[in-house]
This record gives structure tokens, sequence and C-alpha cells, in this order.
């Protein structure tokens, strides 16, 4: 987790769940960027593990893909769902 002065920490992203998600719904980096309302380089920084995500990017993941924000992040190193 990285924490910035001032702001939310940033939480560590299940890799491999949120790509197995998009998979099963069959959607592009493109279609889920747009169906969350962030960047296409956004989820390809998060499903290739160079990136964490703030809380509110979980949350519209999460929406687009139909589960609970819990299901897409790690806790401790260990997957949260």
């Amino acid at each position: 987790m990285r924490y910035r002065v001032g702001t939310t920490p940033d939480m560590e992203v299940n890799v491999e769940r949120l790509r197995t998600l998009r998979v099963e719904h069959v959607l592009t980096l493109r279609e889920l960027a747009e169906a969350a309302g962030v960047s296409k380089d956004t989820i390809w920084r998060l499903e290739n593990g160079h990136s964490d995500a703030h809380p509110s990017t979980i949350r519209k993941l999460a929406k687009a893909l139909e589960v609970q924000p819990k299901e897409l992040v790690k806790v401790g190193g260990e997957d949260a769902g």
C-alpha cells in the first residue's frame, strides 16, 4: 500500500481476479475503461501490477464488473474476496 500526504492510501489490486472478471465479462481494456469511467492505461497498469488503485477506482471497477469492491483488492498480501 502506498501512502501520500493528505490523501486516501491506494490499495493493492488482485490482478488475477481483475483480469479474470474482465475476460469473463468479455470486455476489452477499452470497454472496461469506458464502463468504469477510468482510462484504459489505468486498467492496463493495474492488471500488470504496475500500480495500486485509489479506493474510488476500485469501486468504479467493481460496479462495472458487477462484484463487491473487496473482490478486487488484496489485504496483507492475501486476496480479500
